[in-house]
């Protein structure tokens, strides 16, 4: 293997060749360290590009490449410790195979017992560093929560997810949220509401939340202190970019009316609200959040076009086998995925059968342990798909 490219000196000299010695012989992770080497390989061609100055001229093409030698590093990073410490072993072996020094032997085999160790930990990390990731995972998100079965306490409980993610959000670095439309009604929470958020990774880390989920509590409009259901449905739309949905105004019915709600003098004055009808689907936005007549319309064909990769994506989706429909689910809306159970202080992921006693804590914006969870479940899955493709 001495065609393989150095990435520098190691300390104990060469490790791109040592380290692939050890492992020859075992050919499936064998085949799989080539795969690694391969990116590995683009990675030192980006490098060499991105410090190109006729590369660096053209500010678009340098910055998705910028982008994409970034995206490498974490499991770059990873794959030359993975190198160091296989030469590392490979060297000890030698040490232990001569035996001519029992101190150095004693030595030698001590360290190997830690390095083997370290080894499959850096491997496992790598298997996980090469799982296909999600294109959507960076985008920015609109978000819809809609009260489902159980009339006002449904709404109100709509209104409880809606500040549970607020608090999340808040909780997060650099995100920020900001509300399209709301439907409130007279008891409190929302028959509907739409907020967007922005941020570093949003996709990633809310699409699991989309689904049912299930309230069981005592209702405050109920005298008779008789736990009732509830539910209320959440979707996590990533947000569409020009170059994915191209939307043609000419298919959109868009219709003006007058703003109904709390408002004050300026409510019912003039037609700032907006409906807008996609007449090829028959998907309808509605936005009256703003006194602005633009600035809805602004809103409005953000939602639109995010429902529309959202309908694009699902009926992509849709084509995937039932064999490979992924277990945690992402996106369906029909999906029970969680139940909140006040009597007993308890949140339920159905998806993971992973139960947290710790209502109040979950309903103030700490779901950090289900989406971790949901995330590790989802690369188990792929692990293993992966495996079966290589089979």
């Amino acid at each position: 293997s001495s065609d393989l490219p150095s990435y520098g000196s190691g300390n104990r000299g060469g490790p791109c060749q040592r380290g692939y010695t050890v492992i020859e012989g075992k050919r499936g992770i064998s085949v799989f360290i080539d795969k690694v080497q391969a990116v590995e390989n683009k990675f030192i061609d980006l490098e060499r590009r991105i410090s190109d100055p006729s590369v660096i001229a053209r500010q678009e093409e340098w910055q998705k490449l910028t982008k994409e030698h970034a995206a490498l590093s974490p499991l770059i990073e990873v794959f030359r410790k993975y190198k160091d410490v296989t030469a590392a072993i490979r060297d000890d072996k030698e040490i232990v195979d001569d035996g001519s020094d029992a101190e150095l032997t004693a030595m030698a085999r001590e360290e190997l017992a830690e390095l083997v160790k370290e080894q499959a930990a850096l491997e496992e990390e790598l298997h996980i560093l090469m799982l296909p990731k999600d294109p959507y995972d960076d985008k920015n998100v609109i978000m819809e929560i809609r009260g489902g079965a159980g009339g006002d306490e449904a709404a109100l409980f709509a209104g409880d997810l809606f500040r549970m993610y607020m608090k999340y959000i808040e909780k997060q670095k650099g995100w920020k949220a900001s509300i399209i439309s709301a439907n409130a009604p007279e008891l409190g929470g929302y028959k509907e509401v739409i907020f967007s958020v922005e941020g570093s990774g949003v996709y990633g880390k809310l699409k699991y939340e989309s689904g049912v989920h299930r309230v069981q509590r005592v209702p405050v409009t109920e005298a008779g202190g008789r736990i009732h259901t509830s539910t209320a449905t959440v979707a996590v739309l990533p947000e569409a970019e020009d170059v994915e949905i191209n939307l043609n105004m000419e298919d959109v019915r868009v219709d003006y009316y007058r703003a109904s709600g709390a408002g004050g003098q300026h409510v019912n004055k003039t037609s700032s609200a907006v409906r807008m009808t996609h007449i090829p689907s028959g998907i309808v936005v509605e936005c009256q959040d703003e006194r602005s007549q633009l600035e809805n319309r602004a809103k409005a064909v953000r939602v639109l076009k995010a429902r529309l990769l959202a309908q694009a994506r699902e009926e992509a989706e849709a084509e995937v086998t039932e064999a490979r429909r992924s277990q945690v689910g992402t996106g369906d809306r029909s999906e029970r995925i969680r139940t909140y159970n006040y009597p007993q202080g308890r949140v339920t992921d159905h998806r993971i059968n992973l139960t947290l006693y710790k209502l109040e804590s979950v309903l103030n914006g700490d779901i950090d342990e289900f989406i971790q969870a949901l995330a590790e479940a989802r690369r188990a899955e792929l692990m293993k798909e992966a495996e079966e493709d290589n089979d």
